[in-house]
């Protein structure tokens, strides 16, 4: 069981490719379709969701894995064709989110514990059954006026780490994201300690949970200034102190780390891997798991319209091949302005 594990968890971040975080909920999907003027029903999902699938280029270059809602992974293209079966013809692994979202915490005002524990072995075997290779958890931190609190971040450490070991019982790689938000006003040095914090903490449960490191990837936030914060850290500045602190907190038996983007420009998202990227020396594989920011060019250009199809492939294309170079350490502001034909 161990080594099919490896294996995947491997590819997932290994030559460059990188995972596509295409498992909104459907609260989340609506807000994205609202702001390109399309109705989110169960068919535009299905179609969008296609016309990403069936990108060959972007699938079969730049994408190592695919992270789906449950409503997608049971998903058919137009034709009858399964969605899982679009993802793994182009050879890349179905993975498939499974927590049940951040909710307040009893005791920790302002706070989230994510869940969806509860059923979870059973529904990560019929996961499996459905095509799933990998799967993914997200707990939530935010930084403010006296939080994180060590009562919620220590409760979604030991979450993650519940998580993932029912995952690797299950023969699925999990996907360990503990997320600090960068909204606020803190500056990029209050985001290192508390991003420090939160992976210490994580990875001790993760020892105790007896997770098998080779097993897993992680998928944190890179170090950065909040959204508000007067003074924004340069690019060479945040994939300096990204790299230090990774260093500092991931075992290098992690075989790869694949960042979120977390809200930040597409751009800056990818030139800030490229610079982690040329920083070198570095003992586990890096790539990007990004949401928006591989999707947000997608959607404006496709807008809900078949006729517009090519155009929504081109840009995502676009956008998975810069970030494909960035985890190469070969991308550049030049090779960026060469828009997809």
């Amino acid at each position: 069981m161990s080594a099919s594990l490896d294996e995947v968890a491997y590819k997932m971040c290994a030559g460059g490719k990188g995972i596509l975080a295409a498992d909104e909920s459907s609260s989340t999907i609506k807000k994205r379709f609202d702001d390109i003027g399309v109705e989110s029903t169960f068919d535009n999902r299905r179609d969008y969701r296609e016309m990403l699938f069936r990108s060959d280029e972007a699938m079969t270059k730049y994408i190592s894995g695919v992270i789906l809602f449950d409503e997608t992974i049971r998903q058919k293209a137009k034709d009858g064709t399964p969605l899982v079966e679009l993802i793994q013809k182009a050879g890349s692994l179905p993975g498939i989110k499974v927590d049940a979202g951040a909710k307040p915490q009893p005791g920790a005002p302002g706070e989230t514990i994510t869940e969806g524990l509860d059923g979870l072995g059973g529904r990560l075997k019929e996961y499996y059954d459905l095509g799933a290779r990998f799967s993914k958890w997200r707990a939530v931190i935010d930084i403010g006026n006296g939080i994180p609190s060590y009562t919620s971040l220590i409760a979604n450490a030991q979450a993650l780490a519940r998580y993932a070991a029912l995952c690797q019982e299950a023969n699925i790689v999990p996907i360990v994201e503990p997320e600090v938000l960068m909204d606020g006003d803190h500056d990029i040095d209050r985001c290192y300690h508390v991003t420090e914090w939160v992976l210490k903490e994580t990875f001790q449960q993760l020892y105790y949970a007896r997770i098998r490191l080779e097993g897993m990837v992680l998928k944190p936030n890179m170090v950065v200034s909040g959204k508000k914060c007067p003074t924004q850290a340069s690019v060479e500045e945040v994939a300096e102190k990204t790299v230090r602190l990774l260093k500092n907190c991931v075992p290098s038996a992690v075989p790869g780390i694949a960042f979120l983007s977390g809200g930040q420009s597409d751009e800056d998202a990818t030139a800030h891997l490229d610079a982690m990227i040329k920083i070198g020396g570095l003992p586990w594989n890096l790539t990007f798991s990004y949401g928006r920011a591989l999707q947000a060019a997608p959607q404006k250009a496709w807008s809900g319209k078949d006729e517009n199809w090519a155009a929504g492939q081109a840009a995502f294309t676009h956008r998975a091949k810069m970030n494909y170079l960035a985890a190469l350490g070969q991308w550049s502001a030049e090779v960026e302005s060469k828009k997809a034909a």
